[in-house]
């Protein structure tokens, strides 16, 4: 417990982490979450819980749900994270242990639900544990917390049963909205974060400012109307016994919150997705896929991770009319989303101005329904901190800080560890860190990135148990480390690969193209991939940072056998040993 709390965050300046207060019950949490709810939805006007028109009939329709095999099952069973929750009867590992001798039962569970379109009641309950949103904040006030629901293990492999015929199903009838990222196979925050500062990039290279919009809003997922979102399931093609399934798994559903000794009575849930589950973030993905016309009515642009939605608005420094064009599509945001029964938070909503060049104003600020949103110098988004020049500056300074505490603490009780301890300590709560959006980094000076290779100069020397200004080169060598730089290269010959190999989300895929030439030459089957053309009148500093223009750069510079590898993991194979001999000799 000693190690652990050295290795945590401090949650206050006391020398302890102080316990929350006996005065606070499971109730309490109850009436605090339903409250919540209750107030956004009182925020609506009455309505007849209906999406709007009806769209014209889809050729396509998915009128049930197909048994599985007694393999698929066992596959599902053994594939999903053993997370034990307080409703399984058993640990979810020890299941997966003896998942053999229960194949032929959990197999008639499971396609007895598919067939008949029912969820089990036992299936729909959920024990809710309150977690502070910060450690930093007062832990006696119930608004401090978030709600966190916690599913039986078996009715989560009941969800990716339904999860991956649903996801085909709208894959292949090209159902899914293109800009949303979230919980889609090869899609995550990087590549959704990549997709929005390509584009700010590329405006910024053609001399144009831009505006980034980080919408907010109020217990997203615990508003969703269910009689919207079936009717919105519907015009998808989902009808029958799918539909019923759908509609049964939202319905009857009920929740309890547990807090230290105490647990509270049963709840019912009339609103909302379950957080937690498997299926919630695709059910509200498709309920909110009809706001992207809202938003390309007004010629903005967006991308949307789960609930967190980005609009982006390029435009001449000439233009005066961007706070009123801004405000319009945020007003009509704002209206749809009263209709849907989702409530914007502009309180929370960011604004941030990247000014093009010759800009004659360098600050924005939007009025909407009363509510003043100003532009700021950074603005933090997906787990990464912006700034209006895509610097990176500010981000790179709040991680050093607090890989530098986390240094410190590990530091404390290295005399405690074996070497091999060391190491694998720090590659868990430092390295693997460092990498996170690193592809964000690419074409940034070695000036900028410095900060991070001293973090992990300095967490190489560590591992050793070495005095601070120790040559860190062979120690790279010897814990088989790239440094900063080639990390973040290999990352983006990573995405590059995939976008080659069609795995990538598509909005990766359409910043390269293959290398062709009009007439047959060797060169032709080299997998070589297409330079961007310099434009005219643009900017080449900013240009030379577009994943455009460096992935083709960098990749047409890789071995003939890492361009040409036929899996990921052959491709990672070569990439690695290439780049460790170009940085490390």
């Amino acid at each position: 417990e000693a190690l652990c709390y050295l290795l945590l965050p401090p949650e206050s300046s006391s020398p302890s982490p102080p316990p929350p207060p006996s005065s606070l019950s499971a109730d309490d949490f109850v009436n605090h979450f339903e409250k919540k709810v209750d107030d956004i939805r009182s925020s609506f006007a009455k309505s007849n819980d209906t999406a709007g028109p009806a769209h014209t009939a889809l050729p396509c329709v998915l009128t049930s749900f197909s048994p599985l095999s007694p393999d698929e099952i066992s596959r599902l069973v053994t594939a999903g994270r053993p997370t034990t929750c307080p409703l399984d009867p058993i640990p979810s590992s020890l299941l997966q242990t003896i998942s053999g001798d229960l194949l032929p039962y959990l197999t008639s569970l499971i396609n007895s639900s598919l067939t008949a379109g029912y969820v089990p009641s036992v299936f729909k309950r959920a024990r809710v544990a309150p977690l502070l949103k910060k450690p930093t904040l007062d832990p006696s006030d119930v608004n401090n917390y978030r709600p966190v629901s916690l599913l039986s293990f078996l009715s989560k492999t009941l969800e990716r049963a339904v999860l991956g015929q649903l996801s085909c199903y709208l894959s292949q009838n090209d159902l899914l909205d293109p800009n949303q990222s979230g919980f889609k196979t090869g899609h995550s925050t990087e590549t959704a974060l990549l997709c929005v500062t390509e584009a700010l990039r590329t405006a910024k290279a053609n001399s144009l400012s831009s505006a980034l919009i980080l919408l907010d809003l109020s217990a997203a997922f615990d508003t969703v109307n269910h009689q919207i979102l079936l009717s919105t399931l519907s015009e998808l093609g989902i009808s029958g016994a799918a539909h019923a399934w759908i509609a049964s798994y939202l319905t009857g559903r009920s929740y309890q919150v547990a807090w230290r000794e105490s647990v509270s009575a049963p709840h019912a849930l009339t609103t909302g997705v379950p957080q937690g589950s498997v299926l919630g973030p695709l059910l509200f993905s498709l309920y909110t896929k009809s706001l992207s016309s809202v938003i390309s009515s007004h010629g903005l642009s967006y991308h949307c991770y789960a609930d967190d939605t980005q609009l982006i608005f390029s435009f001449p420094p000439s233009d005066n009319q961007v706070a009123n064009h801004i405000s319009a599509c945020l007003a009509d945001i704002s209206l749809w989303m009263t209709d849907h029964h989702l409530k914007l938070n502009l309180g929370k909503t960011e604004l941030l101005f990247l000014p093009g060049k010759d800009c004659p104003f360098h600050d924005l600020a939007i009025t909407v329904d009363n509510s003043l949103v100003s532009s700021s110098q950074s603005a933090k988004n997906l787990g990464v901190t912006l700034d209006n020049t895509l610097s990176f500056s500010t981000n790179i300074k709040a991680v050093t800080r607090s890989y530098r505490f986390m240094l410190y603490n590990i530091r404390r009780v290295r005399p405690c560890l074996t070497q091999e301890a060391a190491q694998v300590l720090i590659l868990a709560l430092v390295i693997s860190r460092l990498d996170y959006c690193n592809s964000l980094l690419a074409g940034l000076p070695a000036c900028a990135i410095k900060p991070l290779q001293l973090i992990q100069n300095a967490a190489a020397r560590l591992v050793f148990n070495l005095p601070k200004f120790s040559h860190v080169t062979p120690l790279l060598r010897s814990l088989h480390w790239l440094p900063v730089e080639a990390r973040i290269r290999y990352k983006t010959m990573v995405l590059a690969y995939g976008a080659v190999r069609g795995t990538a989300p598509p909005y990766l895929q359409a910043l390269i193209r293959p290398y062709t030439q009009t007439r047959a030459l060797r060169s032709s089957t080299s997998g070589l991939l297409a330079s961007l053309p310099l434009r005219k009148h643009s900017s080449r500093s900013a240009q030379s940072k577009l994943f455009a223009a460096l992935a083709p750069q960098w990749w047409n510079k890789l071995p003939h056998d890492a361009r040409t590898a036929e899996s990921i993991t052959t491709f990672r194979r070569h990439l690695k040993p290439h780049l460790f001999k170009e940085y490390l000799g």
